[in-house]
């Protein structure tokens, strides 16, 4: 139904940059939020950045990440600046969306990116 694809990912030293896409696509009816989540080994997963009506970011990554959407292809962005061995994760991105023929949204998920941050 929703299918989504992410790309970015890979390694990077400390203080470096990183800039993470994912786009939706298949029988999309509405997209109201999309966003990513993260998890490092032996972690939970936890929420980095979401936007829909608003945006939100983990205190952790205020001041050096930004999301950033295109609502008309279906795509979400996460620009990482400063990065931080603590940043390394394995990337996720979601979206909460209606499918055509679905009365409801449900959330969907990439198929995750890896992000080394490493000298």
């Amino acid at each position: 139904q929703v299918q989504l694809v992410e790309s970015g990912g890979g390694l990077v030293q400390p203080g470096g940059s990183l800039r993470l896409s994912c786009a939706a696509s298949g029988s999309i009816f509405n997209i109201n939020a999309m966003g990513w989540y993260r998890q490092a080994p032996g972690k939970q997963r936890e929420l980095v950045a979401g936007s829909g009506g608003s945006t939100n970011y983990a205190d952790s990554v205020k001041g050096r990440f930004t999301i950033s959407r295109d609502v008309a292809k279906n795509t979400v962005y996460l620009q990482m600046n400063s990065l931080k061995p603590e940043d390394t994760a394995i990337y996720y991105c979601y979206a909460s969306a209606k499918a055509q023929g679905m009365g409801v949204f449900r959330t969907y998920w990439g198929q995750g990116t890896q992000v080394t941050v490493s000298s």
